[in-house]
């Protein structure tokens, strides 16, 4: 956790498993638009939901580096999927793609399933927000 994050845990609320309740943040504020799995040269290499999930991760990464930024900055995730029960069966491989590219920092998230994303192709499209220290 980067020092200028503070992981906000009422006591007596179970720890929740991959996110965090909420956070408290001080710094220059970083904001990622969506981003969906396909490579930077726009082409969906993946076609399955867990590979458009690594793709998508690896672009924030690669967004945030942009403003010298990582992983242990994200604050807040929120993440569009087009079928609940795809991402739900997809629970290991995401976690597995998650924890490899993003580490064991866990910001606060919201996932919501959406009729459609504006790329045919896309599955899950992720948004962040990050804050890096002053």
């Amino acid at each position: 956790m980067a020092p200028n994050i503070e992981i906000l845990q009422p006591a007596g609320w179970p720890r929740p498993r991959g996110y965090s309740n909420g956070l408290a943040a001080r710094g220059k504020q970083v904001f990622i638009s969506g981003m969906i799995g396909w490579e930077p040269d726009g082409v969906f290499r993946a076609k399955d939901f867990a590979g458009q999930v690594r793709q998508a991760l690896a672009n924030i990464v690669e967004v945030l580096a942009e403003a010298g930024a990582g992983p242990e900055h994200i604050v807040r995730m929120t993440w569009y999927v087009l079928d609940k029960r795809v991402y739900v069966a997809s629970y290991e491989d995401i976690g597995k793609a998650y924890r490899e590219i993003i580490g064991r920092h866990f910001p606060a998230m919201t996932a919501v399933q959406v009729a459609g994303l504006v790329e045919d192709e896309a599955q899950v499209e992720i948004e962040v927000t990050a804050v890096i220290p002053d």
